[in-house]
């Protein structure tokens, strides 16, 4: 188990559009279980390869239910429908939570850990999960979405 440092916003890291990954290997393998292991560390439902300092496609969300981990790398929403809007944090801006207007339901082409292609539709808090993390890959801060941030003590944690 190896949880790496996780980066704080004003860094600038967590605001450039990240690359796409193109070699699939024992490393990229070795990072994802390490942002899972961090992620767990952390209380997260999800984390983004720029939040760990790496400026790559990768992304992870795991809501815990049946799902399980879901790996995102090189993301594209392919479809979305639909609004809710909800509470959101973000392990880079800690004890700092929003309500954010995100959509319903998203269709995902993504690609796991050894390349595969894949497909995911997800609804509900999934859904925010997964467009949450797909943000962060280009650039993206829920703090820039947020409708009205709120006040200490006003959600539970």
């Amino acid at each position: 188990m190896s949880v790496l440092p996780i980066v704080k916003y004003p860094n600038e890291i967590l605001e450039v559009e990240c690359e796409k990954v193109t070699t699939f290997d024992r490393k990229l393998s070795k990072l994802i279980k390490d942002m899972y292991d961090t992620m767990l560390e952390a209380d997260g439902v999800g984390l983004a390869a720029p939040q760990v300092g790496i400026a790559k496609q990768i992304a992870i969300v795991d809501i815990g239910d049946e799902s399980g981990l879901i790996e995102l790398i090189n993301p594209v929403i392919l479809e979305r429908r639909g609004e809710q809007v909800g509470p959101e944090g973000c392990l880079s801006f800690p004890d700092l939570f929003g309500e954010v207007t995100r959509n319903d339901y998203v269709k995902v082409r993504a690609q796991n850990r050894r390349g595969k292609t894949y497909i995911i539709e997800a609804r509900e808090f999934l859904a925010r999960a997964i467009q949450h993390e797909i943000d962060h890959l280009h650039g993206i801060l829920f703090t820039s979405k947020v409708n009205r941030f709120y006040e200490e003590g006003e959600i539970e944690g």
